[in-house]
């Protein structure tokens, strides 16, 4: 597997990692038995495991972040581990959290997030540093920190308002509500439903599709989507227009056009 030899030594405790048709990867949260809450060492192994793909984004043309188990995707930070942790450890551990947050946002490539279940707390910012989610019909999602004396601190308050609105991620936040699948999929934190048993397997099925377009033009999209949106439109549009120069003088732009003419499939090595 490609990614091993990039994270560094060491097991990893709490996540598992599966490679699909080479140009895949799968990253597996793997602490069922308490929802996948996020402790110190999962944050610290999400860091090890995006910033490998941050540092080589060559190593795979999409990524899906998925959990185990049948329920749940992802409850929020493991409020067992931080009952007893002073100040100072929290806002350390918090520390960790907020670069395990900005590694997944930064991933250079795609990275689509299969919920397999409920998504709150830390786990629904997880779900919205993705680029798209599909997650299963059963899943409810939410921002409980309120309730819990505290708040979004993950990028929450900054994604779904930019994803629903400012009002309704208003309401949502400040009541502590939690919102249905089918809610999340009218406002756009969604993309699809699936049945639970199916969730990662529409997610295999569309990083499939990605992976069989030119991977530098998926990237340079990427790019200009992200950067843009957080800026006007004539600065987006220039931000556009530098990302596509960049792929005048490759060779799969040839590709794409020579197999075009040829009326065969493309070939892309990302060159």
């Amino acid at each position: 597997m490609k990614i091993t030899d990039h994270i560094g030594p060491g097991a990893l405790a709490t996540l598992q990692l599966e490679e699909v048709d080479e140009h895949i990867l799968v990253v597996r949260m793997n602490r069922p038995e308490v929802s996948n809450a996020i402790s110190t060492t999962m944050g610290r192994e999400l860091i090890r495991v995006f910033g490998a793909l941050e540092a080589d984004p060559t190593l795979y043309r999409c990524a899906i972040l998925t959990a185990a188990g049948e329920r749940t995707f992802c409850g929020g930070a493991d409020l067992k581990q931080r009952e007893r942790m002073s100040d100072e450890q929290f806002g350390q551990q918090h520390y960790l959290f907020e670069r395990m947050n900005r590694a997944i946002t930064d991933c250079p490539v795609p990275l689509i997030c299969a919920a397999n279940g409920s998504a709150v707390a830390g786990g629904l910012e997880l779900l919205l540093a993705c680029d798209f989610a599909y997650a299963s019909r059963n899943a409810v999602f939410g921002f409980t920190e309120v309730k819990r004396g505290i708040m979004p601190g993950g990028g929450g308050t900054q994604q779904l308002p930019r994803t629903i609105g400012i009002r309704r991620a208003k309401e949502l936040i400040f009541r502590g509500a939690r919102f249905t699948a089918q809610e999340a999929l009218d406002w756009g934190v969604v993309n699809r439903l699936c049945e639970p048993e199916d969730v990662l397997k529409q997610a295999i099925e569309a990083a499939r599709d990605i992976c069989s377009s030119a991977p530098l033009s998926v990237t340079q999209a990427k790019k200009a989507i992200d950067l843009g949106m957080q800026t006007d439109l004539r600065t987006g549009l220039f931000v556009e227009i530098e990302a596509y120069n960049c792929l005048i003088p490759t060779a799969d732009r040839l590709e794409g056009i020579s197999a075009y003419n040829e009326k065969r499939e493309p070939v892309f090595r990302g060159r």
